[in-house]
This record gives structure tokens, C-alpha cells and sequence, in this order.
């Protein structure tokens, strides 16, 4: 394909903003190269993101009317609008239910690709209209390329017809055989293999149909960090693996408050601990505690950025007794929002203390402060990167449960912050070999442009 020639391509995200995101980040990408863009999105979350549209010339907002189904909050829209029971089934079936109105709309656009993740259906669709559909995956290629192989290998086996034994051996072909699985994990896995996720379908069997249908598979990966799993996955599938880099956010971000950036002001460089969890993720209160309790122990100044566990009103009252009056001067724990990448790049942050989500952890390979991890949203991208690229630290779990104690919390973090260790130091050096690769100019166009010719071709076949 010419490579001056520019493409008109579809985006059609599942409903969360933790997805509609690197949708974006990859529509700017794409329009910084001349493509023009149909992004399908909610009518009611278009405010919410076209700040985050940085070329609106090509990139137009497609509005979608979610349909009322049984279970669902009248108005919900998104993963935003309704509490966690609700999230699969109902907003799932719901998006199915946009399938007339989504084929419509792609009749009368004609692009030359539509990008999806949970809407299995866009693959057959896209065909009957002559466009080519691609899979773009948000979530971590280990992740998906370790669990959907053993849901492939069990495919038609009962979750509890197979052995924890089983469950925790790797795939045939597998790059990281290596990696340990924990009882607790298997448990994970079993639950997730059983999860229904709208329209009576599972989980699993969902995002199966879109590897399997598409024209090729897209991963919000790099090579320098998952070439041997993008190759597994392209053995596995026999499809065009597409990395289109990390997608560093870029968004326009609002600086920090005066009040962070005169409390993080207070600390010498590198000296303070910044945890956060993310938008959705909220911890029982006994695991709150043991996570503040841990990050006391260090000695060390925090900030905590966190939902409350569920039954709390006010920060205050969620804290372990006597909390607050110890860590006065050098703790701050926060149950609003910050921009958080503001926050890891200030010279005052020396470690990140995260539950995983993909996007905070691809927020903070570029910046220095070092990584603990601590596996709540998932565990085998925190795995390798703690146990085979050696860039962080895990928190050791209890084996029983899975649950974390202050001892565990405390001993990862002051390892990670330990600068005369050997285990400091190999993780710093192994931190700024990939901060040096991600600070590269040259490192994201690259994809980029490799991703915009991939495209091309797949077009031309």
C-alpha cells in the first residue's frame, strides 16, 4: 500500500473509560499520521473525553444510544454508572443490543477497519460490509496470551473438572514457563472461567470469538518488553500481531494542585512513596489497613491515593486507630482524584507502590521512581516484571488467600528503596534500561509508523 495514502478507521470500545482511553491515545497516533478517525462512543461520555481528542479535525465522536436492558440502571451508559454486580451481564447484553445501530453506522461510514475488544460480533459483521476488523486489546498481552490458552486447552471442561495441579501449569509453548502460579491465582482463573459477561455468554468465549474472527490481533505492547509472547500469541491464533507501543498517555494534564506540589516540595528527592489503585478497584477494610500500616512501617513519607473500602463516609473514619496522629507531618492518605502522572514524575517520588492496572504500570515505566506491585487486578504481567525482566518488586502474598500483610507491604517497599542491596540495584539498573528505551523519541513513532504499514497491507491482502 502507498504509504502516503491515509485510512479511515472505526474504534468501538466496550463501555468504560479505562477502555474509551487507549482507544483515544491511539486515534491521536493514527490522526498525527493523517487517518481519520469514528470514534463509537456513548452520547452521554462524549464530554467526558473529547478533551483527550487532540486532532478533532479527524477524529469525530460516533454517539451510541445504549438500549435499557433488565438489570441495568436506567441512563447507565458505562462501567461508571453501575456497581459491580451489574458490570458484566447487563452492560454487556446491552452493548450486544447495539448491533443493528452499529451496522448501520458502519454502512454509511464505509471505513476501511473497525477496531473492537468485547463486541464478538463486529468480526461477521464488518465481513458482510467488506471491512476489515481488528482486535485491539487493552489489557496486558502475558495476561491474555496465558489465560485465554488455558481457557483454549479446557475449553470444553467444567471449571471444576480441572485440577489446581493443571491450572497451574503454563501452556504448551508458554515463553515464561518459569513463572510461578499460586493456589490463590488458581482460584482467580476458575472463577473467571466461569463468569458470564451479558447475552448469556462467557467471559472467556467472548473475547475467544474476536481472536479467533478478526483479521488480525493488536496489542497495546512493545516488542522490548513481550516480543516472545506477541510471537506465542501469533503461533497460537495464526493472525498479524499488531504492538502499537505503550501509548503513553499524552492527554492535556492539569498541574498539580498547589497543595501537592508544597507537600511533596517538603521531601528530598526520590524519598516519597505514592500508592495508588485506581478508579474501580477498592480494598476491604482490613487490607486498607494493612496497606497504610505496611507504608507506615517504611519510616518513609507516603501519599495514598485510594477509593475508601465499602461503609466508610469519610477518610477519617476508615484509618486504623491512632493512624493519623502518627504519621502527621509525613502521610496523607486521599480518597479523591489526582493526575497521577503529575504526581509520578514529580523529583520528590521514589516509588509507586500499584495494584497493577496495565495503564498505571505503562505510566510508570518512563519515570523513575521504582515499581512495587502489588497483584489485585491481575498477576502475570506483575510476575514478569518482577521475577523475569527483574523491574520491580512483588508483594508477597498470604498462599492461603491472597491477601498481603504490613510486614510484606513494608519489606517490598524498603527493597525496592534500598540503594546498596543487590536487589536494589539490579532493579534500578533494569529500570533505566526501559526508561532510557521509553524516553526515546524515536521509540513510539516507530510503532507507529510499523503499525500504520501492517495496516496497510492487511488492507492490500
Amino acid at each position: 500500500m502507498d504509504s502516503n495514502k491515509t485510512m479511515h478507521i472505526a474504534m468501538s470500545p466496550w463501555f468504560a473509560f479505562g477502555h474509551f482511553i487507549p482507544y483515544l491515545q491511539l486515534s491521536n497516533k493514527l490522526a498525527e499520521k493523517g487517518h481519520r478517525i469514528s470514534f463509537f462512543v456513548p452520547k452521554g461520555a462524549i464530554s467526558k473525553i473529547q478533551h483527550g481528542n487532540l486532532h478533532p479535525n479527524l477524529i469525530a465522536f460516533v454517539p451510541i444510544n445504549v438500549p435499557q436492558v433488565e438489570g441495568l440502571p436506567s441512563g447507565a451508559e458505562t462501567t461508571a454508572d453501575i456497581s459491580v454486580p451489574q458490570f458484566g451481564p447487563s452492560l454487556a447484553t446491552a452493548m450486544d443490543r447495539t448491533k443493528t445501530d452499529i451496522q448501520l453506522f458502519l454502512h454509511q461510514l464505509n471505513p476501511d477497519f473497525v477496531f473492537f475488544d468485547f463486541a464478538y460480533w463486529i468480526p461477521s459483521l464488518a465481513k458482510s460490509l467488506g471491512i476489515k476488523s481488528i482486535q485491539f486489546t487493552i489489557a496486558s498481552v502475558p495476561t491474555i496470551a496465558r489465560n485465554y490458552s488455558i481457557h483454549v486447552k479446557y475449553y470444553q471442561v467444567e471449571a471444576d473438572d480441572i485440577s489446581d495441579e493443571d491450572l497451574m501449569k503454563h501452556p504448551p509453548g508458554y515463553p515464561d514457563s518459569s513463572l510461578i502460579i499460586h493456589p490463590h491465582e488458581v482460584k482467580m482463573l476458575r472463577e473467571r472461567k466461569k463468569m458470564v459477561f451479558g447475552s448469556g455468554l462467557l467471559f472467556y468465549d467472548r473475547l475467544l470469538r474476536g481472536l479467533r474472527e478478526s483479521d488480525a490481533i493488536a496489542y497495546r505492547s512493545c516488542r522490548e518488553l513481550d516480543g516472545p509472547i506477541l510471537d506465542y500469541m501469533g503461533s497460537q491464533f495464526g493472525k498479524t500481531i499488531l504492538p502499537t507501543g505503550p501509548l503513553i498517555p499524552k492527554f492535556p494534564a492539569s498541574d498539580l494542585d498547589e497543595k501537592w506540589t508544597r507537600w511533596l516540595g517538603g521531601f528530598k528527592a526520590g524519598s516519597v512513596i505514592y500508592s495508588a489503585f485506581g478508579s474501580e478497584t477498592t480494598l476491604s477494610e482490613d487490607q486498607f489497613h494493612e496497606l497504610l500500616l505496611g507504608l507506615e512501617q517504611t519510616g518513609m513519607p507516603f501519599l495514598v491515593v485510594h477509593k475508601l473500602p465499602t461503609g466508610f463516609e469519610s477518610v477519617k473514619a476508615a484509618l486504623p486507630e491512632g493512624f493519623l496522629e502518627r504519621v502527621e507531618g509525613r502521610g496523607i492518605v486521599h480518597d479523591g482524584w489526582v493526575p497521577q502522572q503529575k504526581i509520578l514524575e514529580h523529583p520528590s517520588v521514589g516509588c509507586f507502590v500499584s495494584h497493577c492496572g496495565y495503564s498505571s504500570l505503562l505510566e510508570a515505566l518512563p519515570n523513575d521512581c521504582q515499581l512495587v506491585l502489588m497483584p489485585i487486578v491481575e498477576y502475570v504481567t506483575p510476575r514478569r516484571l518482577s521475577s523475569v525482566l527483574k523491574v520491580a518488586v512483588e508483594v508477597e502474598a498470604v498462599e492461603a488467600d491472597g491477601f498481603f500483610s504490613k510486614e510484606s507491604v513494608c519489606k517490598a517497599v524498603r527493597t525496592a528503596m534500598d540503594v546498596n542491596s543487590e536487589a536494589g540495584k539490579e532493579i534500578r539498573a533494569n529500570r533505566a534500561k526501559v526508561r532510557e528505551i521509553f524516553l526515546n523519541k524515536k521509540f513510539e513513532s516507530s510503532y507507529i509508523e510499523s503499525f500504520c504499514q501492517k495496516l496497510g497491507d492487511i488492507l492490500v491482502q
